[in-house]
């Protein structure tokens, strides 16, 4: 069973340190165990892209990821550009999977890191999906959480409404998360 902690945790609230040394002893651990949350977590409940290590009570800036050719870890992830252009979704999070959340991203971004081997990686201009998920979990690194960014006063709805009538709540923003699994 995962161990994601839940929404009221303040160890969600706290900015993630960065990782200095890749050949730290139990960051190989705490690496796999990251992953092995993010792939419980999608068999448990049918969603699931993305998790920062603070969601796991881990206060180092490292991100694991699925977008469907398996799990893969990204280490000291920056966002390097923005897109001026943005549109809204009803967001998702491991720490309060019943609720959606109306957010607003950059429809494109790009991101440097390491990957598992301490190589330095960046990915340029990426598409609408991926970009809107590594904000989601870059923000997770900084103690920002999804219901921060909620726009307007019925910016936050339960995951049961939004399957009660999926077609009003989709036309009530500019994308919809498509499942991966």
């Amino acid at each position: 069973m995962p161990h994601i902690l839940p929404l009221g945790d303040p160890r969600l609230r706290q900015a993630a340190q960065p990782v200095t040394d890749i050949g730290a002893p139990g960051l190989g651990a705490e690496l796999a165990r990251l992953k092995a949350e993010l792939d419980d977590f999608r068999t448990v409940h049918g969603f699931g892209r993305g998790v920062a290590a603070p969601q796991i009570g881990i206060g180092k800036r490292f991100i694991a990821i699925n977008l469907g050719q398996g799990t893969r870890c990204l280490l000291n992830p920056r966002i390097t550009w923005r897109s001026p252009e943005t549109f809204t979704l009803w967001d998702d999070c491991m720490c309060f999977p019943t609720l959606l959340v109306k957010v607003r991203r950059h429809r494109s971004i790009s991101l440097t890191f390491l990957d598992e081997r301490g190589q330095e990686q960046s990915w340029e201009r990426l598409g609408q999906a991926e970009s809107e998920l590594l904000q989601h979990e870059c923000d997770h690194l900084d103690g920002v959480l999804a219901i921060d960014l909620a726009e307007g006063r019925d910016g936050i709805i339960s995951r049961d409404a939004f399957a009660a009538d999926p077609e009003l709540f989709a036309s009530q923003v500019d994308y919809v998360i498509q499942a991966t699994i």
